[in-house]
């Protein structure tokens, strides 16, 4: 063979190659836009002239390859069935968590969003659903603010006394609710009256929520005075405890005014208010 011979099949070996590679750079961008729901067809063969285009253009599947090799995503772990609630929290120093029960009320929930605003603190409201279903626009805000809205049944019963499926119809319902005002399903739950038993904590976990209790109770539904509320709460300050309080169920000005109060003696002494993280082991 001579040097023009073999010149000329090596210029049509590449021709070749070119046509090649453009047909398999359409198929390549047929697949790539083709809708998740329709069925993936072959690209027909590029031929003549279509072909000739086509080679002139740069290969679609070097720019955007099929396959990638990233992490593989993986979902939530599911949630640990518990035997007893978390009573305490864990954190460096002297950290502690403010919870409040059965609001949202338009009468007292804004002033305690207030006060924790006014000193940049973070709480848990634990909402009941029959509550949360008229004041959405409270439970939107607790959670604009970046405070953790948990679950606290839909009407406040006894779980104790219920059948399973009306459990479940309490606690989704409250979620659903929850969902709908900021976006997010709870991830938190409190049984009423600390009544807990097997069923509330595995549909709690079924429902992807971890069960939350209290270290310190202030008693502030027996309305026992602003002062005593706030002594309640200091006398039980300590590293990792969780203290109960209402904004909602009754007269809750006494609540309303001892936050004022406790609050900042916390804040001095050098007691971090904050929020737990969710637990999944």
């Amino acid at each position: 063979m001579n040097k023009d011979q073999f010149l000329s099949r090596r210029k049509a070996l590449l021709a070749g190659a070119a046509v090649l590679g453009a047909a398999g750079a359409a198929g390549a961008a047929q697949l790539l836009a083709a809708d998740p729901g329709s069925p993936v067809r072959s690209a027909a063969p590029a031929a003549g002239a279509q072909a000739n285009r086509l080679a002139r253009k740069p290969s679609a599947y070097r720019l955007q390859p099929i396959a990638g090799y990233g992490p593989v995503r993986r979902g939530p772990a599911p949630t640990l069935v518990r035997h007893e609630p978390f009573l305490r929290v864990a954190g460096r120093g002297r950290t502690m968590v403010l919870t409040f029960d059965d609001g949202p009320d338009p009468r007292y929930t804004p002033e305690i969003l207030r006060t924790l605003a006014a000193h940049d603190v973070h709480a848990m409201f634990f909402v009941c659903g029959e509550m949360a279903a008229d004041n959405k626009d409270l439970v939107r805000r607790m959670a604009d603010e970046g405070h953790v809205v948990g679950n606290h049944t839909w009407s406040h019963p006894l779980l104790t006394r219920l059948s399973r499926s009306a459990v479940h119809s309490e606690m989704e319902r409250t979620s659903d609710v929850v969902e709908d005002a900021c976006g997010e399903r709870p991830v938190w739950f409190r049984a009423p009256y600390g009544a807990w038993n097997r069923a509330a904590f595995q549909i709690g976990a079924d429902l992807g929520m971890e069960p939350l209790g209290w270290t310190v109770d202030t008693l502030d539904w027996t309305a026992p005075g602003a002062r005593t509320i706030e002594s309640r709460v200091m006398d039980g300050a300590a590293p990792g405890v969780v203290v109960l309080g209402h904004d909602a169920g009754g007269d809750r000005s006494q609540s309303v005014r001892a936050l004022r109060e406790y609050l900042p003696r916390l804040l001095d002494s050098d007691y971090r208010i904050t929020v737990p993280r969710r637990q999944y082991t």
